[in-house]
């Protein structure tokens, strides 16, 4: 299942061509098909809306609105271990967010200038939940209890009707996270919902959240009319090992993420070859045994493998070439090799923190960026839905003493309304000054 080549600076190049395939051109098909939707719920609102719900779902949700008194009933009627479980994980999610909070300032210069800085949460976040068999109420409490905690005024939440309402275990979490309203939409069409406001469902700020191609294209398209979370690609995982790791271990969290979709990625670079073909005979061992045989497969023969290193050093150089949503340190010390750790979206420390531990329970975020762009992009985090205004105020001191220099920028710039705007004040402060 698992192809394995050495680092010689050619063959490790070709094996990651494929991972690096995968995000390809965007599908201009579905592009066309999500701009027609977007438009007409801009252009229809509600009645646009109706028509995309009954072409893709098949019918109208009754109620459209999930109420208050429904999540709670949800939160009553789940299963009580799960219900423990996303309790705990609530828990600890708002402990690490917690440790994210800003807070504003302001301070004063000799010459009585003031500066500053203030921080708010969005006045109101909707958050796009998947149903069906992609129903994770994981992914309610990531998205929601950041906001949560930032301080966002109001969260609305929008997921696809399901034959008898909605999934129940995503209304628990809802419920348990403090989600204001839930509506029953899905599909592009609840995202344009969101972005653009309709008489049933308010316009928000930001968007966040997961979903298919469709989801994902739609949040591509309105990033700028509102603000996105990101535009997640496939999972993927890259787990680093030296011959401390288990195989049993490095398998089983190879095919964790495979298991989420045929173009999801899990590589392996270790300095052991002997792991490494361990690892392959564990994989053919386990997947016979799990509900995702098929899509395991697939993902692993188009997007997976295994890069035998020369050392450590030369793995880490690799990983941060790739830039990994999820990256594993499966050896012996992984806090030193840590200090290494220049591009990934979150790190897994150690045999026994696999990378399910972070998806569920620990408490820093699943949201997490893709395709590389942990060079660049953040996990989702409370800093996410603030917004930050800054203020200065000069005074008449400060500005005769500084007018000069401020013209002397204008001027450059060929901008003289600028230069006007400070040489009447200082004008005037002359003329009043005799």
């Amino acid at each position: 299942m698992l192809t394995i080549v050495k680092a010689d600076g050619k063959s490790e190049k070709e094996l990651l061509k494929a991972f690096e395939s995968r995000s390809g051109e965007v599908d201009r098909t579905v592009t066309a098909q999500v701009q027609e939707i977007l438009e007409q719920v801009r252009l229809r609102g509600d009645e646009a809306l109706d028509e995309y719900t009954l072409q893709f779902d098949g019918a109208l949700p009754k109620p459209f609105e999930i109420t208050r008194a429904a999540l709670r009933a949800a939160a009553d009627g789940c299963e009580p271990s799960l219900f423990a479980a996303m309790e705990a994980a609530a828990a600890n999610i708002r402990e690490f967010h917690e440790k994210q909070r800003q807070a504003g300032f302001s301070y004063r210069r000799a010459d009585g200038t003031i500066l500053g800085q203030r921080v708010r949460g969005l006045s109101r976040v909707g958050i796009y939940v998947p149903g069906g068999t992609a129903a994770y109420p994981s992914s309610v409490l990531m998205n929601a209890l950041p906001a949560k905690i930032a301080g966002v005024g109001e969260i609305i939440m929008v997921t696809p009707p399901q034959k008898g309402g909605a999934d129940p275990n995503i209304l628990a979490a809802a419920y348990l996270a403090g989600v204001d309203r839930v509506f029953l939409a899905g599909g592009a069409q609840g995202v344009a919902a969101l972005a653009y406001g309709t008489a049933r469902i308010p316009r928000v700020d930001k968007i966040v959240g997961p979903g298919n191609i469709f989801v994902a294209t739609a949040k591509r398209l309105l990033y700028g009319t509102v603000d996105i979370d990101m535009v997640a690609g496939p999972s993927e995982v890259l787990v680093v090992a030296d011959e401390t790791a288990s195989p049993k271990y490095v398998a089983a969290d190879l095919m964790s993420q495979a298991e989420h979709d045929r173009l999801a990625s899990a590589i392996l670079l270790t300095t052991s070859e002997k792991l490494a073909l361990e690892t392959d005979a564990e994989l053919e061992r386990q997947a016979k045994r799990l509900s995702r045989e098929a899509i395991i497969r697939e993902a692993m023969k188009r997007f997976g493998g295994a890069i035998i290193c020369r050392d450590l050093a030369e793995a880490m150089a690799l990983s941060n070439a790739i830039a990994p949503e999820h990256l594993e340190l499966s050896v012996a010390d992984p806090e030193a090799l840590l200090e290494q750790v220049e591009n990934a979206g979150s790190v897994f420390l150690g045999h026994s923190t696999p990378e399910p531990v972070g998806d569920y329970f620990a408490g820093p975020n699943h949201v997490l960026p893709t395709g590389g762009t942990s060079r660049f992009f953040s996990p989702l985090s409370v800093d996410g839905f603030y917004k930050k205004t800054q203020f200065l105020g000069y005074s008449e001191a400060a500005l005769r003493q500084n007018g000069e220099q401020i013209m002397a920028f204008a001027q450059a710039e060929g901008l003289t309304a600028h230069a006007n705007s400070v040489q009447v004040r200082l004008e005037e402060a002359q003329h009043a000054a005799k």
